[in-house]
């Protein structure tokens, strides 16, 4: 059985090499235009927070703001945040629950090539209220911390290719990402990896109606693949764990004077055997977005 990193080799290989089997004469933009905007701001409004198939915040809404700026035409410097404005950390009946949920990332993305882009994320998700044994200083990326950095891989085929499909590959490469002997000491960087396959279908692209026109939907299939630090709360720990099996229905509206609103349905599956208990495993998520 090949280990979890000659998975992500194979994965990784396979996936470089189809753009040599897409439509032909994919012209590749070296440069943006000049008049491009630089700076894009976001707001989502989301009925809950769900990452990788993991319930952050309990079902509550979250209010997630964003903004990007293109530093040169492949280097952009991004902030994200996501509140559900709840002050108690934990629900009282499950104190391993939580209940109050905030997180402030600062990221980086560089674009390869066309089809190609790094990503580096540092995530911190300081609990709302003081908790024994935790440190939420900013800059704590030790065992006690909030802090995590995220390397990512990123692949998009989504535009110009025969086969509109993009897949991510995830590796935390510092932070609190420990796992520890069976006496719970000597911890030990665990560089937890989880990898993603999605593809698009658009959708009543010639439709007359314009309420049908360009709906998007978008299934994906993701997977923890060492979880031994418990990073993913609620994953398997001791195995590959397809935490994140759903399908997203989505469709942009443009309300004119360079904003747009895209809407977005959805559906989520957990596929954990274990650790679902407290929130399930199954997932319905409407998110509002306005951008510009």
């Amino acid at each position: 059985m090949m280990s979890y990193k000659e998975i992500v080799a194979v994965l990784f290989f396979s996936l470089v090499t189809i753009p040599f089997f897409s439509q032909e004469n994919i012209v590749v933009a070296d440069s943006i235009a000049e008049d491009e905007k630089k700076l894009n701001l976001k707001v989502d409004i989301a009925s809950r927070y769900l990452w990788r198939g993991q319930c952050w915040g309990g079902d509550y809404v979250a209010i997630q703001p964003s903004f990007e700026y293109a530093v040169t035409p492949k280097l952009t410097l991004g902030f994200w945040a996501t509140t559900n404005f709840k002050s108690d950390y934990f629900y009282p009946d499950a104190v391993s629950a939580y209940k109050g949920y905030q997180e402030i990332d600062f990221y980086l993305t560089y674009q390869i090539n066309d089809f190609l882009q790094f990503q580096l994320w540092d995530y911190y998700w300081p609990s709302v209220s003081r908790v024994e044994g935790v440190d939420n200083g900013f800059f704590n990326y030790g065992s006690d911390g909030s802090k995590t950095v995220d390397a990512m891989l990123y692949l998009d085929f989504s535009e110009g290719y025969k086969y509109p499909f993009n897949a991510t590959i995830s590796t935390l490469v510092a932070g609190n990402d420990f796992r520890y002997d069976s006496n719970g000491e000597n911890p030990k960087q665990n560089f937890t990896t989880y990898l993603e396959l999605g593809y698009t279908f658009a959708f009543f692209e010639n439709a007359t109606s314009k309420v049908l026109q360009n709906i998007e939907i978008s299934p994906v299939v993701g997977a923890v693949l060492n979880n031994k630090a418990a990073y993913y709360t609620y994953a398997d720990y001791d195995k590959v764990s397809f935490t994140n099996i759903g399908v997203t229905a989505s469709k942009e509206f443009d309300l004119g004077h360079g904003i747009s609103m895209p809407i977005a349905l959805n559906y989520t599956h957990n596929g954990a055997s274990k650790n679902t208990e407290l929130f399930g495993k199954n997932f319905w998520v409407i998110t509002l977005s306005f951008s510009y």
